[in-house]
């Protein structure tokens, strides 16, 4: 990758909060981004309730709805594609920057193997001994509707297993990218979550106990939210050369949001 010229952007530090709300901030932020009214965009952000994020063209009788409302979880549809993802117990990264940022430059997967050198410094700042897939890595027809099953051209691994997931929109002259780093807990939980028999359950489960892991697990070591979430902030600005400050929404977008959570509290779309 070629060398970036040093650039300043806009850090947001957010607790936790419900997926609709999630969603809708970050729309908001890749919007104003594309009109010049936001910086370029680093936040990291957390789930109450526990949701399941659906891809934006991923059927909702994938999932057992009646599973979730019984947990407890929420449920909502991402603005980006790929499979589902439980967000429990994790630390979320989300990017949104213009497409002509040089960090964005190309395609879907020249932005995604520039992301990841960011995603890959933080993680072995905390000691993981974390790899990238390779650009031919893909999930197959007959894959699960759960994301973390199978990596996806460069995404991050331990040991052959996925540790990230992240999933990309470009559209109105901006990029946004968000992914899920699981810091603890059991990572077939999701299987609860879809509409599949005990059969196909066991199997799924088998599979993600196989091929996913969390950070504690890949450490060996309890982590704090915090914790990583200095890791990852040390690594963004050291991979991608960027001066990161910490900022707050503008009002704008705390407006935009506003409106746009309308249409996330609807999983079906």
């Amino acid at each position: 990758m070629i060398e970036l010229e040093h650039a300043r952007w806009r850090l947001l530090l957010h607790g936790a909060a419900d997926g609709a709300t999630n969603m809708a901030i970050d729309e908001a932020i890749g919007t104003l981004v594309s009109l010049r009214y936001s910086p370029p965009t680093l936040r990291f952000y957390a789930w109450r309730p526990y949701t399941l994020s659906l891809g934006r063209h991923q059927a909702l009788e994938e999932v057992d709805l009646d599973a979730c409302a019984r947990l407890g979880y929420g449920v909502v549809r991402r603005i980006t594609g790929g499979r589902a993802v439980l967000h429990a117990d994790e630390l979320t990264y989300s990017v949104s920057a213009p497409q002509d940022d040089p960090r964005m430059a190309g395609g879907v997967l020249d932005a995604y193997r520039s992301l990841s050198t960011g995603l890959i410094e933080g993680l072995r700042i905390l000691g993981a001994p974390v790899e990238q897939a390779g650009p031919d890595a893909r999930a197959g027809k007959d894959v699960s509707a759960a994301c973390f099953e199978v990596p996806s051209a460069y995404e991050i691994t331990v040991g052959g297993r996925k540790l990230i997931g992240s999933a990309q929109s470009r559209r109105q002259g901006f990029v946004l990218q968000h992914g899920a780093i699981p810091l603890r807990g059991d990572v077939a939980e999701i299987v609860e979550c879809l509409a599949l028999s005990m059969e196909e359950r066991e199997t799924l489960r088998q599979a993600l106990w196989a091929r996913a892991t969390t950070l504690e697990e890949a450490l060996g070591r309890r982590v704090t939210f915090g914790e990583v979430t200095l890791a990852m902030t040390q690594g963004f600005s050291k991979a991608l050369n960027l001066d990161l400050v910490p900022g707050a929404l503008s009002a704008e977008e705390q407006s935009l949001a506003v409106e746009l959570r309308k249409k996330y509290l609807n999983p079906a779309g």
